[in-house]
């Protein structure tokens, strides 16, 4: 061996090699790893919305590393769309409210009594109507829309014994709103008088009669007991809760139409669990109110919503409603 090829030299060349090979696999290696989608919701780890998101977290993990975080731990409520519009979020669920801020004509699907339940939202999306509505999403603000979701439907609950048939009825009834011109609109649309009450002091006042009233989706109103202090629960359906699936459009974009395909797959089938969930714990909840001794019954829903949709159609939010896109919602069955 010559001299200036000793064996310590040998040794290090190919250390040396077998080093720039290995590195020359990272860039390899970083490109095959799953891309990461954080995930922001409101509800709690508890609430059936986060188990679904749990479920789709396990569908797409061969995929995606899907980081779900609940309970605003992540972004505010309210902030999500804005995080994924600036690219610092990869997905979330979106009150449609916060979409109408920035995009006037989506205050139309926020609208009472726009939507009949939870399948006239889900046909509604997949429509034309749909359509052309997460369009404008996705044109103006960079915003995939993936599904509604689906999370109750609100009741108005009474401590007065007045039977309840029509707005007519609501005539002179104190009730309680959250605090806010919409709200307020809602709570006119419904033909009573509204008063604005806190929700952490909502249980005092009906109990008090500082309000005759209020309304929320059954199971809330369950939670909170709110049938301790009251007698009829009138399945008036006035507001069809929902926000919206939302992903960042680059990301998007970035999929293969496959890809696409597959992950609108598991949104659908989780979202879809997640709805029938929420269906069968609301007539759960009628049992129970039932059971508890209060009448629950259905009004002339076709009255009320003919009243609040002629309430919303003169109001200031209308101006920015498209043109005939009521009649075109109303027309999905």
């Amino acid at each position: 061996m010559s001299p200036l090829i000793t064996r310590r030299s040998v040794l290090a060349t190919a250390t040396a090699t077998a080093a720039t090979a290995a590195l020359s696999t990272v860039p390899a290696v970083f490109a095959q790893a799953k891309p990461k989608l954080r995930f922001s919701g409101v509800f709690a780890e508890q609430d059936i919305r986060a188990d679904a998101f749990r479920m789709f977290r396990d569908l797409v993990k061969d995929h995606y590393d899907f980081e779900p975080h609940f309970n605003s731990t992540l972004f505010k409520q309210g902030t999500e769309l804005v995080a994924i519009q600036r690219g610092n979020l990869e997905m979330g669920n979106i009150a449609p409210q916060d979409i109408s801020k920035q995009i006037p004509s989506w205050s139309l699907l926020t609208a009472a009594y726009l939507f009949r339940d939870a399948d006239h939202i889900k046909k509604t999306f997949a429509s034309d109507v749909g359509r052309e509505m997460n369009k404008l999403v996705k044109d103006q603000l960079g915003v995939v829309i993936l599904a509604p979701t689906y999370f109750g439907t609100r009741q108005v609950n009474l401590k007065p014994t007045r039977k309840i048939n029509t707005p007519a009825d609501m005539a002179g009834i104190k009730l309680r709103m959250p605090p806010g011109e919409a709200w307020q609109l809602l709570g006119e649309a419904m033909g009573a008088n509204v008063t604005p009450v806190a929700f952490a002091e909502l249980y005092t006042a009906l109990q008090s009669g500082a309000v005759d009233g209020q309304d929320n989706p059954l199971p809330g109103s369950k939670v909170n007991k709110f049938y301790e202090v009251t007698t009829q629960f009138v399945l008036t359906s006035h507001l069809v809760g929902y926000d919206v699936l939302a992903m960042s459009g680059k990301i998007w974009d970035a999929m293969t139409p496959a890809d696409q395909k597959a992950f609108q797959a598991a949104v659908d089938k989780v979202v879809d669990w997640s709805t029938a969930k929420h269906i069968e714990q609301e007539k759960e909840a009628v049992d129970f109110f039932k059971a508890q001794g209060l009448q629950v019954y259905t009004p002339d829903v076709a009255s009320f919503r003919a009243n609040a949709q002629k309430k919303y159609l003169a109001s200031d939010l209308a101006k920015d409603w498209p043109k005939g896109m009521l009649e075109r919602i109303n027309a999905v069955k």
